[in-house]
């Protein structure tokens, strides 16, 4: 799908923001070529392309005010950008207008050992700062899937997550200040550099999550924790996927808090292996699923313990031998697997992901629906994701689907499946946000007044209606 590649700026406001724009940032960040545009008009959610109609590149919060300020007054929409890694199309320019890409913003100002903070700009890659923590003896744990390419900003806009939100949280649970600029390019503090702060609203986690829809993050403090230097990592397979999920909810019922627990079933890892080409994983006809189950703690003694609770768990569930990774290099291993499997899925045909969350004692019942809903509509599904937090990835293949099984009668399908997730106590996106793709199922888990409460926020900050335009709520004739 892709938007005509026309500006479509009316002439003058075109004229005005060459003029303007060229005044605004120096040579090489004002873009208006179509292969940058069309580079801007893309992320990773399916195979959508929305062109802006100029991409701008600011190094500094003055230069995103100055921007939003002229954005504001021409009523010119503004999508903000980072590495484009998203799954939700939330950073996708469906209206055109202005793609702010925040990737030149990417210093690291403090690693503060301290008071354990960190000072970033959205542009930080969230690998390189979990690095510069690390160097100093502490952890920046959010660890997405694509976090050598996915940047603060991005997280920030999504409140991503990763393998270890299970112990750790997601995004959210790791920011304790953001510097903001609004629509109408006035610059806001949400919050303190603070652990505690009851002082007025929480305008910090509005922020999280919300998409780049109510303002434009240009600097957040993070908080870092002491890292823990050791891990002992296993691969258990199951006979039976359901059998493998149900493994999870007891798994914590024994005392055990894993720092990350990975549901893989057999395709996913089939996929995976003949994407990479790592076969070391023996995949036994019987095998249907596997649990990747991490322990951490500071000290080598630390670790068996927390083992020795869950193996009796695997056991009454009828896992198989379990694989111990030994070296620093088998876990790298087995976590590279893991880690690519998303990519794998994509090289294997167009697909829509799902990014469901139930309370993790329901993750069998989920299991059984999406396969149940691939029998009566005839699409196949490989699932895989963060079991210990309930959040099952479903990703559903086009195979050779026709367009209008592909484009309408899926949609009756994830709609049934959304359904059915709401109804288990879930909800419908765990850390990849709602973005352009799921904003039209919003009303299955949100009521009217739910939606009501969002859309008068939105008109509070951007009563123009500039930012970010298109996302999260359902259209019109959804309403």
């Amino acid at each position: 799908m892709e938007r005509d590649s026309k500006p479509t700026l009316t002439e003058e406001v075109h004229q005005a923001a060459i003029l303007d724009f060229s005044q605004m940032l120096s040579e090489g960040r004002v873009h208006w070529g179509e292969e940058i545009r069309a580079q801007h008009g893309a992320d990773e959610t399916e195979d959508l392309v929305f062109l802006p109609d100029v991409v701008l590149e600011p190094a500094s919060t003055e230069e995103v005010a100055a921007i939003l300020i002229w954005a504001n007054n021409h009523e010119v929409p503004v999508t903000a950008a980072g590495a484009r890694t998203g799954l939700s199309g939330g950073a996708l320019p469906i209206c055109g207008g202005i793609a702010l890409s925040l990737n030149r913003m990417n210093r690291i100002h403090a690693i503060d050992t301290l008071n354990h903070q960190a000072i970033v700009e959205p542009g930080v890659i969230t690998e390189e700062l979990s690095n510069a923590a690390a160097a100093q003896g502490l952890m920046y744990a959010v660890d997405p899937a694509s976090r050598g390419t996915c940047t603060i900003g991005g997280n920030l806009a999504e409140n991503s997550g990763g393998p270890r939100a299970v112990k750790y949280g997601v995004t959210k649970d790791w920011v304790l200040n953001l510097q903001v600029v609004l629509a109408d390019g006035s610059v806001i503090e949400t919050g303190a550099n603070t652990l505690k702060n009851s002082t007025g609203y929480n305008l910090t986690q509005l922020m999280v999550g919300s998409e780049g829809t109510l303002g434009i993050v240009t600097r957040a403090t993070l908080k870092l924790l002491p890292m823990p230097r050791h891990q002992a990592l296993m691969l258990v397979p199951f006979s039976s996927a359901e059998s493998a999920c149900a493994a999870v909810a007891e798994i914590f019922q024994v005392g055990a808090v894993p720092s990350a627990l990975e549901f893989m079933e057999r395709d996913a890892v089939l996929l995976a292996q003949q994407f990479t080409g790592n076969r070391e994983i023996d995949m036994g006809a019987n095998v249907e699923a596997h649990l990747l189950i991490e322990v951490d703690g500071f000290g080598q003694g630390d670790l068996m313990p927390q083992c020795e609770r869950i193996l009796p768990v695997l056991e009454a569930h009828d896992a198989g031998e379990v694989l111990f990774a030994e070296s620093a290099a088998e876990k790298e291993a087995l976590w590279f697997l893991r880690r690519r499997v998303g990519e794998a899925v994509k090289a294997a045909s167009t697909y829509k992901e799902e990014d469901t969350v139930v309370p993790r004692g329901e993750l069998p019942a989920l299991l059984r629906k999406v396969k149940s809903l691939g029998v009566k509509h005839g699409f196949r599904s490989i699932c895989y994701g963060h079991a210990g937090d309930g959040n099952l990835h479903i990703n559903i293949l086009r195979d050779d689907l026709d367009e209008a099984t592909w484009n309408d009668t899926l949609n009756v399908a994830i709609r049934e499946l959304f359904s059915e997730v709401v109804a288990l106590g879930g909800t419908l996106s765990g850390e990849h946000g709602i973005g352009y793709v799921q904003k039209n199922y919003m009303d299955l888990a949100c009521s009217p007044k739910q939606l009501a409460i969002m859309r008068g926020i939105k008109a509070v900050l951007d009563p123009k209606g500039i930012l970010n335009p298109g996302k999260i709520f359902p259209d019109a004739h959804r309403r």
